[in-house]
């Protein structure tokens, strides 16, 4: 299983705040520098975090992204399936159509396997992935980059 690049980077923006919070709200801008990528690919991010009620965005002075209570309390598998979308591994309608999708075992072994991998992460929380060794990285990193 793979996640897509945009399911990464939405992970490690929540990964980024949650250890943040100690020091103060971040911007997007201060989180995309962080994580070394463009500002347009995690100002999406963000934007779909938000709509899923992950993170909350304050304006003005002492403003900034935070984690809501959901954010910190969502186990990873939750948030994985919310990013990933309800696709299957396999497009067996796709076009052409698989001429095997009538009498095909793949296609229901790939969507226990996806389901297992979902699972594996539902005992994870953020607070599980920011845990030591990985919150003081998180903490440690400056930004390279502004797009």
């Amino acid at each position: 299983m793979r996640l897509t690049k945009f399911t990464d980077l939405a992970l490690r923006a929540v990964m980024r705040l949650a250890v943040s919070e100690q020091a103060g709200p971040l911007t997007t801008r201060e989180v995309a520098e962080a994580m070394d990528v463009p500002y347009a690919h995690m100002a999406k991010a963000i934007t779909r975090l938000q709509h899923l009620g992950v993170l909350e965005a304050r304006r003005g002075r002492g403003g900034g992204l935070g984690l809501t209570g959901l954010g910190r309390q969502a186990s990873v598998g939750w948030l994985v399936r919310k990013l990933e979308g309800q696709g299957e591994v396999v497009a067996c309608d796709g076009d052409p159509p698989c001429p095997l999708r009538g009498a095909c075992r793949l296609r229901r072994a790939l969507a226990d396997a996806q389901e297992a991998f979902y699972a594996s992460l539902d005992a994870l929380t953020v607070a599980d992935l920011v845990a030591s060794p990985t919150g003081p990285v998180l903490i440690g990193l400056t930004g390279r980059r502004a797009e």
